[in-house]
């Protein structure tokens, strides 16, 4: 099921990015670097189910490695750290990030014109990025 997801996505548009990270607490510079920055998302599955996010542009490129329904602790491009699991539901890969007694959701999916949609959802708050597979 993960294989859907397995590829170099690039991102062609973001929406409501800002509100996103401002929710999320990120400072007014990172905001403006994070609302600039069009990273590209590399997604891999090695033969023990580990899974290999990358997000990789000019300005940063976080790494996180895991297996899915297992929690482990990340820390973010924006710095914070959080207790972090990947699940699989309907088809989605879901993130659920949680620190200092907040929680995110960014749930992926690929649609039937094999774009990735990844939506950000913190409180009522929800933006929404679209990728392009690349290879």
């Amino acid at each position: 099921m993960v294989d859907n997801f397995v590829g170099t996505w690039k991102m062609i548009s973001s929406e409501n990015f800002d509100d996103y990270m401002k929710a999320l607490g990120v400072g007014f510079a990172t905001r403006q670097v994070g609302n600039r920055t069009k990273p590209s998302l590399i997604i891999n599955l090695d033969d023990v189910g580990m899974i290999c996010v990358k997000s990789q542009s000019t300005f940063k490129t976080v790494e996180i490695k895991f297996k899915l329904n297992e929690p482990f602790e990340e820390t973010t491009a924006d710095d914070r750290k959080t207790m972090t699991v990947f699940t699989l539901e309907n088809g989605k890969l879901v993130q659920k990030q949680t620190w200092d007694g907040k929680e995110t959701t960014i749930e992926r999916e690929v649609t039937g014109d094999g774009k990735l949609i990844a939506k950000c959802i913190m409180g009522d708050v929800v933006a929404v990025r679209t990728y392009v597979k690349e290879a």
